[in-house]
């Protein structure tokens, strides 16, 4: 399954973007999907998830500011971020497993499948 990031661009602090993640063919059920974020200089860390069944998990850093969500029959995962900050700032990644990406609310380093290439955001006044 190829995925395909698109979305990313500059925006100013308190501005929002929604990133799309394509797959190349539908994702099946069964599949977590998640989105993670690499700054520069900095290691890749997760950012949110949905699982199969469509509960999310997001990190501490971003939740109450995004919205992860999916459209299965269209096999597009969405990450809507609102009220960015300059730290938002990293090439940001979707990925997806087969499996569940959680276990008991704690999201599990598990490898995952597929990866896309990345989008860019830069959030700067």
């Amino acid at each position: 399954v190829g995925l395909v990031e698109s979305g990313g661009g500059s925006v100013q602090p308190g501005g929002s973007l929604r990133l799309t993640c394509a797959a190349s063919e539908s994702i099946a059920s069964g599949y977590c999907m998640a989105w993670f974020r690499q700054p520069p200089g900095l290691e890749r860390e997760g950012v949110a998830l949905i699982e199969s069944d469509s509960s999310t998990f997001y990190v501490d850093t971003v939740k109450g500011r995004a919205t992860v969500s999916k459209d299965r029959a269209r096999g597009i995962l969405y990450l809507q971020m609102n009220m960015l900050k300059p730290e938002d700032t990293a090439m940001y990644y979707c990925a997806a497993r087969l499996g569940r990406c959680t276990e008991y609310g704690i999201w599990v380093e598990y490898d995952f499948d597929f990866w896309g290439q990345g989008t860019q955001v830069t959030v700067t006044s």
